[in-house]
């Protein structure tokens, strides 16, 4: 897929407030700091897009980007962020809720990894929360260009072996990197294959 256009459309904190629902829509999650907007950043081609920040936690709100004219982008609230106040955390935890388990046009939801660390178990909780909402979602493994491949694939493997106690197979899973554009390709091809089954 080649992206020509994107464009931020709307930041909100209620999924009645995100846009229209009439065109496909995919969406991006993960604990905060593994590298959300930068890989948001690599994705689209367009440096600045999603602000990078060294300050866990930052994105807060639920933000649409326009890709193409055609499809949405979305950039969520990090999970798991403990600096700030409980009822905050709450609050975070209820928008990312309501927002993967209504939102009808949301054809998948990519949760970020950060190879270079062990399986999380806020990570594989998440996880196995969406497969109790049957949310459709692949796993994109993030600063990959950190590692040798021999510790990638030993790490890669941990977390098979983690997922597989819920799962029967390993979800489909991406290798990437923000510095190195690895899995742009893979990823956007993904999206383009997914759009064709858009039924709203």
């Amino acid at each position: 897929m080649k992206i020509s256009s994107a464009v931020y459309l709307q930041s909100c904190v209620k999924v009645e407030e995100c846009p229209l629902a009439d065109r496909p829509e995919f969406a991006f999650i993960g604990r905060s700091n593994v590298g959300k907007s930068s890989l948001l950043n690599m994705l689209t081609n367009k440096p600045g897009l999603a602000k990078v920040s060294n300050r866990p936690g930052k994105t807060q709100v639920i933000n649409h980007f326009e890709i193409n004219k055609e499809w949405y982008l979305v950039d969520l609230p990090g999970y798991g962020y403990a600096r700030v106040s409980k009822k905050m955390r709450e609050g975070f935890d209820q928008m990312i809720s309501a927002y993967i388990t209504k939102r009808k046009n949301l054809l998948s939801l990519f949760v970020l990894l950060d190879i270079r660390i062990p399986p999380q178990e806020i990570d594989m909780e998440f996880i196995r929360n969406l497969g109790k909402n049957e949310i459709t979602f692949s796993v994109i493994f993030t600063k990959c260009d950190k590692l040798g491949k021999q510790t990638i694939n030993k790490n890669l493997e941990n977390y098979k072996k983690a997922l597989l106690e819920d799962w029967e197979e390993m979800p489909n899973h991406f290798l990437s990197s923000a510095e190195t554009k690895a899995g742009r390709k893979e990823i956007l091809d993904f999206v383009k294959e997914s759009m064709k089954y858009f039924d709203i």
